[in-house]
């Protein structure tokens, strides 16, 4: 029985793992449509995220039969309950990344970035491609040294994040509503999407350490 149980616990980090990269090629994929305003990429990514909230719902569904069948205690029963808060997470991400495609879509053939905030952009794209790289290096090892990473990426994002509300505020932006609303909108998405990863990130420290602190 132990080891069927600790298979089970294999098959929940795999699931994950397999997750996480999903997540890692949607927001490879959506910020390369948002910077390019290339339709057909974005149309990949917003037909992608079925697979990732189906395969998010297995996953609970598991864990949650793990939790009835082999009542887990210490690091077991916080991987179970991290599993699930790390799947709602990698699921809203999976969203955000969807959002921002869309946002690509819904502007074609224009581009919805102004050209005050190209590079911005560019630079808040790639944070959050690093970041879901090393989420999937996180779920993968438990390395603690990645964590503090994750966080370190996720201050130079809330940085450029409130940069765009500035440049926005100002009267140096001189672009249409539909401009200004589409850069607060991504802005908000890139920034959620970097706090969903330092919230996984907390949860491999619980998992490890038994503390979120």
């Amino acid at each position: 029985m132990r080891e069927v149980f600790q298979q089970s616990l294999r098959d929940v980090q795999d699931r994950l793992v397999l997750i996480a990269e999903l997540v890692e090629q949607a927001i490879t994929e959506a910020t390369t449509a948002f910077g390019s305003s290339d339709v057909a990429i974005a149309e990949k990514v917003i037909d992608r995220v079925d697979e990732i909230e189906i395969l998010a719902a297995e996953l609970d569904q598991l864990t949650i039969d793990i939790l009835a069948r082999q009542q887990p205690v210490a690091s077991d029963l916080r991987l179970m309950v991290g599993s699930l808060r790390m799947s709602a997470s990698l699921e809203r991400m999976a969203d955000l990344a969807q959002h921002i495609a869309q946002l690509a879509r819904y502007r074609y053939p224009e581009s919805a970035i102004p050209a005050g905030l190209t590079k911005t952009f560019a630079r808040m794209g790639e944070l959050d491609v690093e970041m879901a790289r090393k989420i999937v290096d996180l779920l993968r090892t438990q390395e603690p040294r990645i964590i503090a990473e994750v966080r370190d990426l996720d201050d130079d994002l809330d940085e450029l994040h409130a940069k765009v509300f500035e440049k926005v505020l100002s009267d140096n932006l001189a672009e249409t509503p539909a401009n200004v609303v589409d850069s607060t909108l991504a802005s908000r998405y890139h920034e959620r999407f970097g706090d969903h990863a330092v919230g996984i990130a907390r949860q491999i420290q619980y998992f490890i350490s038994g503390s979120l602190d």
